[in-house]
């Protein structure tokens, strides 16, 4: 499992793993939009299965998580997922379904997290995500594979941004404590993914031998 704040990378992070170490990525954001068809649905699915798994409480909340997760693929070597678990009731409820190996911590200043939040648009229908400092599109307001427009997120605006970091931190502190306290979590500090995921790809290949050289 690959935990961060909104904006960390945690996502490219985990598509950088899977392909290097043959693992399937497991996004829960993906799934939702494959399942129920574009971002906005998404949005809506995401929103039924919060509250799915508040009134079911602990007793069927790992039944309702299943029910969408994607068929595992034979053989399986193993899998990288992010977007899950956000707080400790849902770190519970994972456990139930598997047992983790790794958990990798992603430590982002919340200044350099804001910075990328404000300057994200995404690509409605697919979930691509742009980010005009660093991976803007090549046509500006576009996606550039559809050429249609690209939205920003409402919580993604600034005047929601500070918002959404601090809700992240309060429900993670103890997803964070649980992990270390298995002595499964590793965390790793800095404002660039491309510096972070040399020392990712060190800590996994002492693991799990890779596929691909590190990039």
């Amino acid at each position: 499992v690959v935990l961060g704040p909104p904006g960390s990378g945690k996502g490219t992070v985990c598509e950088r793993i899977a392909r290097s170490f043959g693992l399937q990525h497991l996004s829960s954001g993906q799934f939702l939009r494959e399942s129920l068809g574009g971002a906005d649905a998404a949005a809506r699915g995401g929103a039924v299965l919060g509250l799915q798994l508040w009134r079911c409480g602990m007793g069927g909340v790992g039944s309702v998580l299943a029910a969408f997760l994607p068929p595992i693929p034979s053989p399986f070597r193993g899998g990288a997922c992010t977007g899950f678990p956000r707080t400790l009731g849902q770190a519970k409820a994972l456990d139930r379904i598997c047992e983790l190996d790794l958990v990798i911590s992603l430590n982002i200043p919340f200044e350099t997290l804001k910075d990328r939040l404000s300057a994200r648009w995404v690509h409605p229908g697919s979930g691509r995500v742009y980010n005009m400092d660093f991976n803007p599109p090549h046509v500006q307001g576009v996606d550039d594979l559809t050429g249609e427009p690209l939205v920003q997120r409402d919580d993604d605006r600034p005047e929601a941004v500070a918002a959404r970091l601090r809700k992240y931190k309060d429900a993670a502190k103890p997803v964070i404590e649980l992990y270390k306290s298995r002595g499964i979590l590793h965390s790793f500090s800095g404002t660039e993914t491309n510096k972070i995921w040399p020392y990712v790809y060190t800590l996994l290949s002492s693991r799990i031998p890779p596929l691909l050289s590190d990039e």
